[in-house]
């Protein structure tokens, strides 16, 4: 299993970064108003499928961490078990806004909300989505480590 962790932790910290990265520099480079959407679809049509990987497995190795961790209703909250618990409910809560606005992007039929609330929850996305995979991929990558 421990170099099934690093494959997912280096999965997780490229895919934290690259999104990250894109997030910032992207006012810097585009052009919005040359587009119908407002937003550069080339390089988030690689980085959404890329990013739905990475919330799947981060939701699967956040959950094996915190059940390994555990808590006993008799013992203290530690540092660890904090940690866990914000990671996998963090992951959770921003895999349910990332699908649900990625779905909502692909069928565009569902016009329920406008675009204001759909590009808000997409930075909202790109914003938490690299704090939260890099910091289990750092978890992943050393676990183990002495």
């Amino acid at each position: 299993m421990g170099i099934i962790k690093r494959i997912v932790g280096i999965i997780l910290v490229i895919v934290g970064v690259a999104v990250a990265a894109h997030t910032i520099a992207e006012p810097l480079y585009f052009d919005s108003s040359l587009s119908d959407s407002g937003y550069n679809e080339s390089i988030w049509s690689i980085l959404n499928p890329l990013m739905a990987l990475a919330l799947i497995l981060g939701a699967i190795f956040a959950y094996i961490r915190k059940r390994d961790v555990g808590s006993d209703d008799s013992e203290a909250v530690t540092r660890e078990f904090l940690t866990a618990n914000v990671i996998f409910y963090g992951i959770l809560f921003v895999g349910i806004l990332f699908f649900w606005n990625w779905f909502n992007l692909l069928s565009p039929a569902y016009n329920a909300i406008g675009p204001d609330a759909v590009s808000l929850t997409w930075i909202i996305i790109d914003a938490g989505l690299p704090l939260l995979t890099g910091a289990l991929g750092i978890h992943l990558l050393l676990d183990g480590v002495d």
